[in-house]
């Protein structure tokens, strides 16, 4: 084992070749043993645990774009049947999609990643079933800000569970992850598509009364369900162990070897974890100050490195919080409208282009897991092509004559997004330690979420009748292209700490 003291304050360890993320981390010995534990899942490989935990936190992924884009389409009928501006619909979403990615994020670092895992999809499934039954738009408003505090809670958690549990060799699932992202979006527009397409009042109708309307209620009702549902699969059918990066982290070193053995024989190799307390204990140098393992310490450390080359990693995910939600939380919007000026505006018709644009977004995530794997581009390098090209189809959607290259030009939009946040929401966790990924996550995530609530705002101010949105959401694409290529790191090839 070799260790490097640079100029700029890095500590970097290297054994046997392994490269790790470059990160501001003023313990080596905290160092020296993730390499211990990085190298011992290594020995334990990718096996039966490792693909369970493929499923059950992607059911984060899954949470996490199915809820903005229900609220997206349910929107032209919330606003028909009650009269109300939309926009706070979305606005109350994204104060609660904040609120839960800080709280769950930096909550993950004090008591662990299992309470906030066990616990979030059941906040969302109980809250959006109860939202099926709204008599007004308050109450609508109120309970999509409550169940978007679950929602927002699974993305910091879920990633850094996952890619605190697999070998470095692996590392590339935490970008095909996103695949789930796409089937969410996929199955929320087939329901949609089914419920509120054929129980709903049609665009253009003045008095649209509940009875004729109940579309988006059903609707609530199924996608609520299925969170509970899934919530009772995390529960009940899996057993998650504590990540053992964050019970060493937190000074707990025989419970992560632990968990290690457990991992060992659920993959049907007990004897593949050979790691010992002793190894760990001979990780130590008594010389060394030794690191504050408390809750308040790990949160310290995340806000004490904030730095240059961090602050732009933020403003990319900034950018992309407001750009994002700006335009898929109003294209059924813009779809419907822009379908009654060509003529072929029904409600059926708007939700059936919203499924193909679903199913085009379900390859786009499994090529990214190719391509931040290539030298030549990496994960900084596919993000940021993904991302002007996503800016770019956004534009040129404005210029669609017909509704059929609208739903063209959408189309190659929702290719390239997938591709794009499949890569945003790996790189983000592989750049914090595990000791701060869950606040360090919460941070960026939160740049995100205040950013996504500017969304609605602008909507507020900005006639959803015309191109104006999708003008803004297009050319903040194109800047954050440019600033994905200032981040200072690029994890390909290298394990996370």
């Amino acid at each position: 084992m070799t260790e490097d003291n640079e100029k700029d304050g890095r500590v970097r360890v290297s054994v046997k070749g392994v490269q790790y993320v470059d990160a501001y981390i003023v313990d080596s010995e905290y160092q020296r043993k993730v390499d211990l534990l990085n190298g011992s899942l290594q020995e334990i490989g990718m096996g039966r645990h490792q693909w369970d935990l493929f499923v059950v936190t992607g059911f984060g992924w899954f949470a996490d774009n199915l809820w903005p884009v229900v609220t997206g389409l349910i929107l032209p009928q919330v606003v028909q049947e009650f009269q109300s501006q939309g926009a706070f619909l979305q606005l109350s979403q994204n104060i609660g999609l904040l609120l839960g990615a800080v709280f769950w994020g930096v909550g993950s670092d004090v008591w662990g990643r299992r309470v906030s895992f066990n616990i979030t999809l059941l906040i969302a499934g109980v809250f959006a079933t109860a939202a099926g039954g709204s008599p007004n738009f308050i109450t609508i408003s109120s309970l999509a800000a409550v169940w978007s505090i679950g929602v927002g809670g699974n993305l910091p958690v879920d990633s850094a569970i996952f890619l605190e549990f697999i070998p470095a060799s692996h590392q590339y699932l935490l970008t095909v992850l996103s695949m789930w992202w796409a089937f969410g979006q996929l199955l929320v527009s087939l329901v949609a598509w089914a419920l509120i397409g054929n129980f709903s009042c049609e665009v253009g109708v003045v008095q649209c009364r509940r009875e004729d309307n109940q579309g988006w209620h059903y609707f609530l009702f199924a996608m609520g369900g299925l969170m509970i549902l899934m919530w009772a699969i995390r529960f009940f059918l899996f057993r998650l162990y504590e990540s053992p990066k964050y019970l060493m982290g937190r000074g707990r070193d025989e419970e992560a070897i632990n968990v290690l053995r457990l991992i060992a024989e659920r993959n049907g190799k007990p004897d593949a974890c050979r790691l010992t307390l002793e190894d760990l204990h001979g990780a130590q140098k008594e010389e060394h100050q030794k690191m504050d393992t408390s809750a308040r310490g790990a949160i310290r450390r995340t806000l004490s490195r904030l730095s240059a080359d961090q602050n732009s990693k933020y403003l990319g995910v900034a950018l992309f919080g407001l750009s994002f939600p700006l335009y898929s939380a109003f294209i059924t919007f813009f779809f419907s409208t822009r379908g009654v000026d060509f003529g072929d505006g029904s409600t059926s018709l708007t939700y059936r282009n919203q499924v193909i644009l679903s199913v085009i977004g379900v390859p786009g995530s499994l090529i990214a897991g190719y391509l931040v794997e290539l030298p030549s581009l990496g994960r900084r390098g596919t993000l940021s092509i993904s991302t002007l090209l996503t800016g770019a189809f956004i534009l040129a959607s404005t210029t669609a004559r017909s509704s059929n290259a609208l739903l063209g030009w959408n189309c190659a939009y929702s290719f390239t997004s997938n591709v794009m946040y499949g890569v945003l929401y790996a790189l983000t966790p592989e750049l914090f330690p595990t000791k701060n990924r869950g606040t360090g996550n919460a941070l960026a995530a939160a740049a995100n979420r205040t950013c996504g609530i500017m969304a609605p705002v602008i909507a507020l101010y900005a006639d959803l009748r015309t191109s104006v949105p999708i003008y803004i959401a297009g050319a903040l694409f194109l800047v954050a292209g440019f600033v994905a290529l200032l981040l200072p790191f690029d994890s390909r090839g290298k394990a996370a700490l």
